[in-house]
């Protein structure tokens, strides 16, 4: 039974990580909560649904809804966050309140284009159930698991390994230095987004095929968990981000089915977040201010 429910909150936790690691991304170059990127998840969720059944190819429901969401991503930073961030003495909060309205307008834009009704991946697997003993494994977990690898180990390279990464991690410890020493900030910043984006709509995609259903309202539970867990994974920090969804994961699965917690379970994320933040106020990896 503990080892059932553990792999169901690793498979939880790794779709709750690669959900929020755009929003990481972004926060760690330009330093704003981007809420729209959870409407990247739900309208990377309904492109990658709308090329599996145009195509019959999962595989080009995922590469093209990644390669459409990002472009969607660049698009938004140079039309809209760009020239905001742009002008003096711009409030911070604004572009928050513009993530928020983008994310509302995604929302309502899906219902009215792709209709009210939920969808169904009815995705095939070769094998409908893998029994281990006593665990039951669904062949969408092991899916779920494997892309979320090699996504962040495609991360990984990139930020550690390439030049775009270089500059990626300058403008994200300082940004007017990194513009001062040559650094290409413009393209960092559309780094962020393309690669922001693209994770939350591969996690969509997930999501649709882990539950067989999508709605209109798909993202409306992560644009506030996510913002729980980059904060909780230090805000800006990748390998925090995916330790906090990890956790998230586990304590939501552990506490709703081993405790009578009088609380909904969406809701224990931002438990756990109040926990860490009382010992920890600066996050998991996140670095404490010197004063």
């Amino acid at each position: 039974m503990f080892l059932q429910q553990l792999i169901n909150a690793l498979t939880i936790g790794s779709l709750y990580a690669l959900t929020a690691m755009g929003a990481t991304l972004i926060y760690g170059i330009l330093g704003i909560l981007d809420i729209a990127n959870a409407g990247a998840y739900l309208v990377g969720a309904y492109v990658g649904w709308y090329i599996y059944y145009a195509t019959g190819s999962i595989v080009l429901g995922f590469l093209g809804s990644i390669l459409l969401v990002g472009l969607l991503g660049i698009f938004l930073q140079r039309t809209i966050y760009s020239p905001i961030l742009a002008k003096p003495r711009t409030l911070s909060i604004i572009p928050l309140v513009a993530a928020v309205g983008l994310f509302t307008i995604s929302s309502d834009a899906v219902r009215l284009i792709c209709g009210p009704n939920s969808k169904t991946y009815d995705l095939k697997f070769p094998m409908e159930i893998i029994q281990v003993g006593k665990v039951t494994i669904q062949p969408a977990w092991l899916l779920i698991f494997a892309l979320t690898a090699v996504l962040l180990a495609i991360l990984w390279f990139i930020l550690n390994k390439t030049k775009l990464g270089l500059a990626w991690r300058a403008t994200a410890g300082d940004r007017e230095i990194a513009l001062i020493c040559g650094v290409n900030t413009n393209n960092a910043m559309a780094l962020s987004y393309i690669l922001g984006y693209g994770f939350a709509a591969a996690a969509g995609i997930m999501t649709g095929i882990l539950y067989n259903n999508i709605t209109p309202a798909l993202g409306e539970v992560p644009s506030y968990k996510m913002l729980a867990i980059i904060v909780l994974g230090g805000l800006g920090n990748p390998l925090g981000t995916v330790i906090a969804g990890l956790i998230i994961g586990i304590a939501e699965v552990f506490l709703s089915v081993y405790t009578k917690i009088p609380i909904p379970k969406d809701a224990i994320a931002f438990v756990v977040l109040i926990i860490m933040l009382l010992v920890k106020p600066e996050g998991i990896m996140g670095r404490r201010n010197k004063v």
